[in-house]
């Protein structure tokens, strides 16, 4: 069991850090921000519903998966891919994937308050302040890993938003882990987010005109392995692990974004993105830690 959960960590981990990339590609190839969201939604949910189908299942219909699907669908889907796609358009991939790892510990806190089986210890607490003075470095050094331009503030600020609002979604999910199956969760999720997402494109952006046969290309892979894949390996998760263990997805992320970002989109691994990245990730290191041992809690 113990190499089943390692493995989808790290298929997660490694589903989500390209997905940075190929977001950072679609904006460059002109795809609009929000419609490559709701294309994305769309494209993940008939093939969740495939799926189900082929399992000799449908929609659900009781009333304990929406109400979850609709929190998931607003916390874990709409907000963070609208926040974390406009965050891409601002920074690098690497950038924004080092703020993903802050995932873990925004996990900790809140299941600290709202989970009576994971407590804030100690090492968790010293873990979160040691990983936000990296986040504080990052944004004092002005980097944002591009060669030009860039707004590495308003970057960070998005990216805070969605780490955020996810970690509050896994902690809700964790906390009814016995309430769901996580194909069908996945399914509510993306059902939801087509409609939130779907709104907010039409006023915001309108139905985009021409999208480039490569942009088709990137958004079917965000759509299945940046998102189908990941969602359905984290929900398992979160029936089998703790939220906060289940949250450490985020360790892999940043420095598979980060590598990839640099191969692929020639971007530049700039000092505050190394000496506030290495604190970020000492931070979440040391959360995973404390996951590992007993401690007083706060």
């Amino acid at each position: 069991m113990q190499i089943r959960i390692w493995s989808a960590i790290g298929l997660a981990a490694l589903a989500w850090g390209t997905n940075g990339v190929a977001t950072r590609a679609a904006l460059n190839d002109g795809v609009p921000p929000i419609a490559m969201v709701a294309i994305r939604a769309i494209i993940a949910a008939v093939v969740l519903y495939g799926l189900l189908r082929l399992r000799g299942r449908g929609v659900p219909r009781g009333m304990p998966t929406w109400r979850i699907g609709l929190v998931q669908g607003f916390f874990q889907l709409s907000i963070p891919f609208v926040l974390f796609t406009l965050a891409y358009d601002n920074a690098s991939a690497g950038f924004v994937g080092l703020l993903v790892a802050l995932v873990p510990l925004g996990t900790a806190v809140g299941a600290h308050f709202l989970l009576s089986d994971e407590p804030l210890f100690l090492t968790k607490l010293v873990g979160l302040v040691v990983a936000f003075s990296g986040v504080a470095f990052l944004l004092l050094s002005g980097d944002s890993g591009l060669e030009s331009g860039g707004e590495p503030l308003l970057a960070a600020s998005l990216a805070l938003g969605a780490v955020v609002s996810i970690s509050f979604a896994g902690v809700y999910a964790r906390g009814r882990a016995d309430m769901f199956d996580p194909m069908e969760l996945a399914l509510m999720q993306f059902l939801i987010g087509i409609v939130l997402i779907g709104a907010t494109m039409l006023i915001w952006e309108g139905i985009p005109e021409t999208i480039s046969t490569w942009g088709w290309m990137l958004i079917t892979y965000m759509s299945i392995i940046g998102s189908v894949v990941p969602f359905l390996l984290f929900f398992w998760l979160l029936q089998q692990v703790t939220a906060t263990k289940a949250s450490l997805i985020g360790y892999v992320v940043p420095l598979i974004s980060l590598v990839a970002g640099i191969v692929l989109l020639d971007e530049k691994l700039q000092l505050g993105i190394g000496v506030g990245g290495a604190l970020i990730l000492a931070g979440v290191i040391l959360t995973d830690r404390a996951e590992r041992r007993v401690a007083t809690p706060v």
